[in-house]
């Protein structure tokens, strides 16, 4: 998901000393000066609207969900006060994002572009939701617009950076990734470690592992402990073949955050470094966890699919979880994961048609080329799974050594 960036600025942070800002997160900064601006003015809905962003800028340091329901007892605070006051408007909307709310994010969003058409953060709401759905025509204009009211914006930065990647520019991406880093403040320490570890991510996707290994220990010296940077230097390991410490990173990751997602990829990396025991009861684990938040949009579903598909070897349940997705919302992501489940109960018409949706895009994901490649390899069209097999073994990234091994097949069989 497309993560906000500095809806809330640096401001709230202002009056306290250098020597109490070293002590906190942003983010915590911004808590309790809210906090203090609520007690000299408790009748008065501002202090609670900056307490709500706040709140929601520590969910995303922390991973903690539990921040957006204190974040939305604020805001409802807010709206008690002032009735339809904007800001509060515009936040109830990040907390939909937040709680992946997609399609109720968008009809909010696209209420507020008819009230304020000249919004860059509506804008920006915009460009999330449409997004997350699959919308990425309308998430593009969104986010053009957003870089013609105020050129050189960090949020429209940030998400023209993550359009880029799934229309397969993975340079350019890194290059307004870049720009974004270049440009926020210092003290900004859990926006700018989000910046490098998105960089990081470019970097590993394109297999520049050594640079994506710097990117994120440097975001990890801004941030330690950065969940967003533990996971993406995880899957470096993982390809460097340093299983363990891929495992320790991961530990130290759910940890923090015991998110069901979570649990699945140190599952994973438990798997791939041999120690199967604790792999199988992780993957139980996560299991019970995922099925319990299924129904909410909220979910672990994409890796519930791949769990029964891969580990469980459940292709029927895989195929349920993908079509219960697969209704609501149509990224490449959720496309490559139905694709995958429809392949597994043989229905490999079907799948070559939502993988070819996802490829359609632009996207240059190792792991999504592979999937086509065994796909194309079941419908006998050698020279089309040789292709993508491939393009996926090229990229030197996750999914990119199991399309090696299934390449040197294809080409001895022809």
């Amino acid at each position: 998901m497309i993560v906000l960036l500095s809806l809330a600025g640096s401001t709230f942070a202002q009056s306290n000393s250098p020597m109490e800002i070293a002590k906190v997160s942003p983010a915590e900064q911004s808590i309790a000066v809210a906090q203090l601006e609520i007690q000299k003015k408790p009748t008065h809905f501002s202090g609670y609207n900056h307490l709500a962003i706040a709140l929601s800028r520590r969910a995303r340091e922390t991973s903690n969900v539990d921040y957006y329901a204190q974040a939305e007892d604020a805001l409802k605070k807010s709206r008690e006060l002032s009735p339809n006051n904007l800001e509060a408007e515009k936040i109830y909307v990040w907390l939909l994002l937040g709680r992946h709310e997609f399609p109720s994010a968008l009809e909010a969003a696209k209420a507020l572009n008819k009230r304020v058409p000249d919004d860059v953060l509506v804008y920006g709401f915009l460009a999330d939701a449409n997004a997350e759905l699959g919308n990425y025509g309308d998430a593009e204009v969104a986010a053009q617009w957003m870089l013609n009211l105020r050129p050189g914006n960090l949020p429209g930065m940030t998400r023209a950076a993550y359009l880029r990647e799934l229309f397969g520019d993975v340079d350019g991406a890194y290059e307004l990734m870049e720009m974004a880093f270049e440009a926020t403040p210092p003290t900004e320490t859990e926006d700018r470690a989000w910046i490098l570890s998105q960089m990081g991510h470019l970097r590993f996707i394109a297999g520049r592992t050594d640079e994506a290994e710097t990117l994120l220990k440097q975001a990890l010296s801004i941030f330690p402990g950065y969940h967003y940077a533990l996971a993406n230097l995880a899957k470096v390991r993982i390809v460097q073949k340093r299983y363990d410490e891929a495992v320790t990173l991961l530990h130290e990751r759910y940890g923090a955050a015991s998110h069901a997602e979570n649990l699945y990829d140190l599952a994973e990396a438990l798997h791939v470094a041999g120690r199967e025991s604790e792999a199988h009861q992780d993957f139980a684990e996560f299991e019970k966890k995922s099925l319990a938040e299924s129904a909410r949009k909220d979910n672990s579903d994409r890796e519930l699919i791949f769990y029964y598909a891969d580990y469980a070897k459940d292709p029927a349940k895989a195929l349920h979880i993908a079509e219960q997705e697969h209704a609501w919302r149509r990224d490449v992501y959720t496309l490559d994961a139905y694709a995958w489940a429809l392949h597994l109960n043989g229905r490999n018409k079907e799948a070559r048609q939502q993988i070819e949706s996802a490829l359609a895009v632009g996207v240059r994901d190792a792991k999504i080329f592979a999937h086509a490649g065994e796909i194309e390899l079941a419908l006998g069209d050698h020279l089309a799974a040789g292709r993508y097999l491939k393009m996926s073994a090229d990229l030197h990234a996750t999914g990119s050594e199991q399309a090696s091994a299934l390449l040197v097949q294809v080409e001895k069989a022809r």
